[in-house]
Parts: structure tokens; sequence; C-alpha cells
């Protein structure tokens, strides 16, 4: 059998790293709204840009 003679102690134990947070119920409510108006705005923005172009032109007389 080994003998340690060098009398170094014992390494410590392993740990699991700590999972990551996960995010709250106002969290997740605030992320859908997000991405909800990310989304919506993805469909009415080009709407809404070709409105004030059409609007700017009119102004201008064209």
């Amino acid at each position: 059998m080994f003998l340690d003679v060098h009398d170094r102690s014992l390494p410590e134990p392993w740990k699991p790293e700590r999972p990551k947070p996960r995010l709250t119920k106002r969290q997740e409510s605030a992320l859908a709204w997000i991405v909800g108006l990310n989304l919506l705005m993805l469909l009415l923005g080009p709407i809404a840009g070709t409105t004030v172009i059409d609007a700017v032109w009119a102004l201008w007389g064209g």
C-alpha cells in the first residue's frame, strides 16, 4: 500500500457550479411585451415609413 509521508491534506470535494438564475415572472412579462412590440413594429414599420415619406412628398408639392 502507498504511504503518504509528505502529510499533504486531501483536496476539497468537488462542488458543481451554481445554475444561472432564471427570469422572474415580472421579467418574463416584460420580455414578452418587448418581443411582441418588436414583432408589431416589424409589420407596421414599413407602412408607417411609407406614410411619412408620402406626407413629406405631398407637403413639398410632389
